[in-house]
């Protein structure tokens, strides 16, 4: 059972955020440190990625660990409406699925960058990330394998 009403529970959701998230934020501002132009949540590629890099043909998106089920710390199976949230959040990752099949066959290179690389206890330093970034985004690499960085 929900601890809120359904006006409550409604307006509650309604105000999470879709862009301009603090996990957003870091990533362009490590992006912006390391030289790279990007486009931020292009409408016209499938899945409107967080941050498109067209000068190296690749994709960035970044997920919230609860919203897109990460096997990682950050994840917790809700304790009330287990159902309903499970179905939701599993929506969700059947859409992104479909949006990074698209993006491939499309020939654009695929990162999702996991909301605990970018916060939590076990996050990883600005250093760190921005390497691993410049790693990716500049090796090239297989357009069909879709690359993650998170934390497990």
């Amino acid at each position: 059972m929900d601890v809120h009403n359904k006006a409550t529970r409604s307006k509650n959701m309604r105000a999470i955020g879709t862009r301009d998230t603090a996990i957003e934020k870091r990533l362009a501002l490590l992006l912006e440190e390391a030289g790279f132009v990007f486009t931020v949540q292009d409408a016209a590629l499938p899945g409107r990625p967080d941050f498109v890099l067209a000068d190296y043909h690749c994709v960035i998106f970044t997920h919230g660990c609860f919203w897109h089920h990460h096997d990682c710390y950050l994840f917790k199976v809700p304790a009330t409406r287990t159902d309903f949230w499970l179905e939701k959040i599993g929506k969700n990752v059947e859409r992104d699925r479909r949006d990074v099949q698209r993006l491939r066959e499309l020939g654009w290179r695929v990162l999702i960058v996991w909301e605990c690389a970018l916060k939590g206890r076990e996050k990883l330093s600005d250093d760190e990330l921005r390497e691993r970034l410049e790693e990716w985004i500049c090796g090239g690499g297989d357009h069909a394998q879709i690359d993650t960085l998170g934390i497990r």
